[in-house]
């Protein structure tokens, strides 16, 4: 997790790295947003080209991007994931049907477990065994409250194979030694005989599982350890020798990257163990302007604010793969961007504050779109991210009540947007207007902290494009487009031509609201939800959209 909280507060690290020219201007890749159309007044539908390759890709969009995580803190596992064999709430083994229903809906393809700041802390074997005779330690990530450790293992693997999603495992570096995670490496995966086998064995579990993805440490420099960048790479290099791969599972290892802008810790990283390891994990949340940091309760500000920051996730990545790109210029080093989402920093009523309990509205479903096609448009670099967190922690998509359980509109964006999954993205232009809101211009970001690393590094940015889009071509040869119109004001006209296609038909999904902050609660759990779209239409191969104010539209052709 992105953070050592009194309660949960976001944060970001201001890095240094001396030697190199720090970007000023906002890039977007491809999208040339801001170009031939200017400001929109209020209440006018924006004009917006958008113009596709459709026999142009080459990179593909790993599925791993739309990973997931779940920690050991707040509500995510006990009282969400876990409710135990005896619950009267319907679960197969302890585990929630319902949860296990909706993220095989979304076709989750790895989950991140058992952290965050909780994994530094965690000892497996305390969570193997019959539950009964498990310790009970503090979980001083979560408000020092008792951990019966009824969640282990075993109980992991089985909550991926019910999900179908592959596990990524987040190892203990901060607290533990080498040789516990190279037993937990041989507990797991190793099909012969030997005491960690046999004892998994014992423990109910004959067949190895396969387990690729393994962690070694979590935000080392904060929560995991206080560590220099220069230690952790060394540290990281001895863990990494004695985590070996047996019976054909492969490992694929995951250094811990910076917390934040911290590139500084990157650029020691890539210097000191490039050739030690598969890839880099990256953290970087976003959060809105205003203090209260409200998930329901917010004006035009804060939707400008939380945007804007999303907007500059690209501006972090760009500046990540520019260090990688020196140090790994055939890209053998991915990114593992294993934490992103908005994090609001508000105690809701009656909310233990260290659960990290939010909603999350139509905002929060800005924000998880603008990600993805952000991510897309680094394929090459990026092969998993996992949004923080799965249930009831974070940006959920999941949140629970009892024995009630409800999708947030960041779940329904995971659901537009799965059939990007392993697809060849498609490049693209967009020329569009600019989004800008008064009272967020005239805020002097100095007065926020947590606002200097990307003042520091970046320079201050007042405009966002209206527009943000990603396309796709899947195994079938459908194409999918999504578009995001940010201004919660004017609609678009969207005038996009597909070059190299030949369309036959085309369908479409929407997610709006009349409201910025329209959410949906255990009382009226599909306030917010896709409904279908054809405010298009078609000419050969140009196709005229009438986008909705704040809304997020997809289309597939065929």
């Amino acid at each position: 997790m992105g953070s050592k909280h009194a309660g949960c507060s976001p944060k970001a690290k201001v890095g240094t790295t001396q030697h190199r020219t720090l970007i000023s201007a906002y890039l977007v890749g491809l999208l040339l947003c801001g170009g031939l159309f200017g400001a929109t007044a209020a209440g006018q539908a924006a004009e917006a080209r958008l113009i596709i390759h459709a026999d142009r890709g080459e990179q593909t969009i790993s599925r791993y991007i739309y990973g997931h995580f779940a920690e050991h803190l707040g509500r995510c596992i006990y009282d969400g994931i876990w409710v135990g064999e005896d619950s009267p709430i319907p679960n197969t083994r302890g585990i929630r049907n319902d949860i296990v229903e909706a993220l095989r809906q979304i076709e989750v393809p790895v989950m991140r477990w058992p952290g965050g700041c909780f994994a530094d802390e965690y000892h497996w074997m305390d969570g193997i065994g019959p539950r009964e005779d498990r310790p009970v330690i503090l979980n001083t990530q979560s408000g020092k409250r008792p951990e019966n450790n009824h969640f282990g293992t075993h109980e992991f693997m089985d909550f991926c194979e019910q999900v179908g999603c592959e596990p990524y495992i987040c190892g203990n570096v901060g607290s533990g030694t080498v040789e516990e995670l190279s037993k937990w490496v041989e507990y797991m995966t190793f099909g012969g005989s030997s005491t960690m086998a046999d004892l998994r064995r014992k423990n109910g579990r004959d067949k190895p599982w396969k387990v690729k993805y393994w962690a070694v440490g979590n935000e080392n420099e904060g929560c995991g350890g206080s560590m220099p960048p220069e230690y952790y790479a060394y540290l990281y290099r001895r863990f990494q020798t004695y985590m070996n791969s047996y019976s054909g599972n492969e490992l694929y290892k995951v250094a811990c990257g910076p917390i934040g802008t911290d590139f500084n810790w990157l650029d020691v990283l890539m210097d000191k163990a490039t050739g030690y390891m598969n890839g880099i994990a990256l953290h970087n949340y976003v959060w809105s302007g205003e203090r209260s940091q409200s998930s329901i309760n917010f004006g035009e500000d804060d939707w400008f604010f939380l945007l804007r920051r999303s907007f500059r996730q690209e501006e972090f990545i760009k500046r990540s793969v520019e260090i990688m790109d020196e140090y790994d210029p055939d890209k053998n080093v991915a990114i593992i961007f294993d934490e992103w989402g908005a994090w609001h920093e508000e105690v809701m009523p009656g909310v233990n504050p260290f659960d990290c309990y939010q909603q999350s509205t139509l905002r929060d479903a800005m924000v998880a779109a603008i990600h993805f096609n952000i991510f897309h448009r680094y394929a090459d670099r990026i092969h998993m991210a996992n949004i923080a967190q799965t249930v009831n922690v974070i940006q959920s998509i999941i949140l629970t009540k009892s024995e009630k359980m409800i999708l947030t509109p960041t779940y329904h964006v995971f659901d537009m947007y799965k059939v990007h999954q392993d697809a060849t993205y498609l490049p693209m232009q967009i020329e569009c207007g600019t989004y800008s809101h008064e009272a967020a211009l005239t805020k002097e970001m100095s007065d926020d902290s947590r606002d200097r690393p990307y003042v520091d590094h970046f320079g201050p940015l007042n405009k966002i494009p209206v527009l943000t889009a990603t396309a796709s071509r899947d195994a079938s040869g459908k194409i999918h487009i999504a578009i995001t119109n940010v201004d919660p004001n004017n609609g678009a006209t969207v005038n996009c031509e597909i070059q190299g296609a030949d369309i036959k038909n085309v369908s479409g999904t929407i997610l709006t609201a009349p409201e910025m902050n329209t959410h949906n609660t255990f009382d009226k759990p599909h306030a917010l939800k896709p409904e279908a779209f054809d405010a298009f239409d078609r000419e050969g191969e140009k196709l005229v959209i009438r986008m909705p104010s704040k809304s997020i539209v997809a289309l597939e052709l065929d």
